[in-house]
């Protein structure tokens, strides 16, 4: 399908063209470039809200929960579900078709699932292509599921206005080694599994640590929640729309931007150079992945030697 027919389709928010151009994305390469460069928009962002927490932690359920409540009240919901890849075929083994059925089939809203392809960070290294093209087809909000690998899972934050940390009770001491990774990131904390003992604890463990993080002008909110009870999810939607009133002033709207346009550049500027290189010099970057790894040269000399190589 030509890039014009695909760009149309995913105006249209047309779903069966929209998992073509999500697999465009995907793939990567000179068609996923072309495409995000004929879904170029200058507004109509939506509000991107990321979910992220141990193996465990009940994301899944919810983000279902959660969209399913959005879906009522903001309209469209789309869902970028990060699964960990399969090793024989290299996609997500979970798959959409497998979770979040009552969201799937909710009027005008999209699940999908993408694999990490051994990207670090919790996410796909084309999360944020994927929440462009959601952009494109006008949904008003997306969730994005990190893969739930543990506390170094911090990418989620170069895509996502909002950070949801979900934790389950019965962390105890575990919840203060997370410090140093994702509690940082974190804008909302989300106790799930409240009907289960030790909630309460968790939160005071959640609270006790947000008391001793240096002041500033947002202070998470923590929201006990229960997908099996029906329980926390109005207040975790109220803390999620707080947040996003929070980041209404045009300064903060444009740092934020502002900070995960340039992250987005780097690596694009990254992935280009050693595209480039790989293509029109590599025996010279064979060359010089054999001197760092024998010993004989340094690898910032190498990485200067190889940029002037793409510079002449």
């Amino acid at each position: 399908m030509r890039v014009v027919d695909l760009a149309d389709g995913v105006r249209r928010a047309d779903p069966r063209i929209l998992a073509r151009a999500l697999s465009v994305i995907e793939r990567g390469g000179e068609p996923a470039r072309d495409l995000l460069a004929a879904l170029r928009t200058d507004g109509g962002a939506p509000h991107v809200i990321g979910i992220t927490g141990p193996p465990g932690a009940g994301k899944s359920s919810l983000v279902e929960a959660l969209g399913l409540l959005l879906n009522r009240s903001k309209g469209p919901v789309a869902v970028l579900a990060v699964d960990p890849s399969s090793p024989f075929s290299g996609g997500a083994i979970l798959g959409d078709r497998v979770r979040m059925v009552r969201l799937a089939a909710a009027p005008g809203c999209f699940v999908r699932s993408m694999a990490t392809r051994g990207a670090l960070g919790g996410l796909a290294a084309a999360a944020a292509d994927a929440v462009d093209v959601f952009a494109a087809a006008g949904f008003p909000v997306v969730l994005v599921e990190t893969v739930g690998v543990g506390q170094d899972e911090v990418d989620v934050m170069h895509v996502a206005d909002t950070v949801i940390l979900t934790l389950p009770p019965g962390l105890g001491d575990d919840v203060q080694a997370a410090k140093a990774g994702i509690m940082e990131i974190a804008h909302l904390f989300a106790v799930s599994k409240a009907d289960l003992p030790g909630a309460d604890q968790a939160v005071a463990h959640l609270r006790a640590m947000v008391e001793l993080a240096p002041p500033g002008p947002w202070r998470p909110p923590i929201v006990q929640v229960s997908v099996v009870a029906g329980e926390g999810l109005e207040e975790l939607a109220e803390a999620v729309a707080e947040h996003a009133r929070f980041l209404e002033t045009e300064e903060r709207r444009r740092g934020g931007r502002l900070d995960r346009a340039e992250h987005r550049i780097r690596r694009a500027v990254q992935d280009l150079a050693w595209r480039r290189l790989s293509a029109e010099h590599a025996g010279r970057l064979e060359a010089a992945i054999k001197a760092v790894g024998q010993g004989r040269k340094d690898p910032y000399t190498a990485a200067e030697e190889l940029l002037r190589q793409l510079e002449s």
